[in-house]
């Protein structure tokens, strides 16, 4: 078989900056990963035990806590082989699978909370067709879409980017982005460029125009409602919103580090711009939402309890 590509390998080179404190941020990093696992996991064994918890608004919290082991799985146990690697070097095909990883996963994660969003719009919009608007048929359909909507279309981009030819094997990143490794390329990638933005375009503004919707229609039945549904509408959103602008936080941290020359920014404050798009929400939302909604909270306690009484009667 030809092989069409001049580079075959790529060499991760902000890793040399981390090599002094290469097992403090291996065990950094491991403490985190076993982290993102352990509370996702717990997250989405609550909601599959527990049947009070079998309603939309949960399944649709369990969707963003696979997502967001998806995302933990595709990004960390490469950085983590590569903390323990002295040549931070990364195949061409395993940097092809980690783009197309990481960026589905970025995809996946903005269509939850936009279809999340919509939820909470017709929970307090129209509480009384909740169920029949909001139906188990209907909460699976929107999951798969979340998942093939964004793969269809990136999936475009990627094969168009698989097809190039690399002159270059440096890429100034911790992990393997798309537009670090466009910018690669041998040949002029202006059209690929375009093409790119139609598909941040569509991964991104529809789903923050259903955000706004949503919202701006809370908004406007809150402001006519009483007190208590006004305190309640806050108190379902809240998890939901804090959600969304941690998303909205590390989706800015990421066009900043990818697009602009960050050199001259300290390589701590670059790491974890890079990182927290990737690393913060899938740490954050389990967190946010077993805390603020009691349903949840509950049955973490009763989770730990029945393991801490099994653990005492052994």
């Amino acid at each position: 078989m030809e092989n069409r590509s001049v580079v075959t390998s790529f060499i991760l080179k902000a890793y040399t900056e981390m090599e002094d404190h290469r097992y403090v941020y291996f065990t950094g990093f491991l403490l985190l990963f076993i982290l993102m696992l352990l509370i996702n996991i717990i997250l989405i064994t609550i909601i599959y035990i527990e049947t009070s918890l079998h309603e939309p608004m949960y399944f649709l919290l369990c969707n963003l806590a696979v997502n967001g082991i998806y995302g933990t799985i595709s990004l960390l146990p490469s950085v983590l082989g590569n903390l323990m690697s002295h040549t931070y070097e990364i195949s061409l095909t395993a940097c092809l699978l980690q783009i197309f990883c990481l960026h589905t996963y970025g995809a996946v994660e903005f269509n939850s909370l936009a279809v999340m969003g919509y939820d909470r719009y017709v929970a307090i919009c129209h509480p009384l067709h909740y169920h029949q608007l909001m139906s188990h048929r209907k909460v699976c359909i929107l999951i798969v879409l979340c998942w093939i909507y964004p793969s269809i279309v990136f999936g475009i981009y990627f094969i168009l980017t698989a097809q190039l030819i690399y002159c270059d094997s440096i890429m100034e990143k911790v992990y393997c982005a798309s537009f670090a490794l466009v910018r690669l390329s041998c040949f002029d990638v202006s059209f690929l460029s375009r093409v790119g933005f139609v598909v941040l375009f569509s991964v991104t503004v529809p789903q923050l125009l259903m955000i706004l919707f949503s919202y701006a229609q809370i908004l406007r039945i809150c402001l006519s409602a009483s007190k208590e549904s006004q305190a309640k509408a806050v108190q379902t959103c809240t998890p939901h919103l804090l959600a969304v602008i941690n998303y909205a936080v590390g989706g800015f941290f990421e066009i900043i580090s990818s697009r602009f020359n960050m050199s001259h920014v300290p390589y701590k404050v670059r790491m974890f711009m890079t990182l927290y798009f990737l690393i913060f929400p899938p740490v954050f939302n389990p967190l946010i939402y077993g805390i603020s909604i009691q349903a949840i909270r509950v049955q973490v306690f009763k989770l730990f309890i029945t393991c801490k009484n099994k653990l005492f009667t052994l």
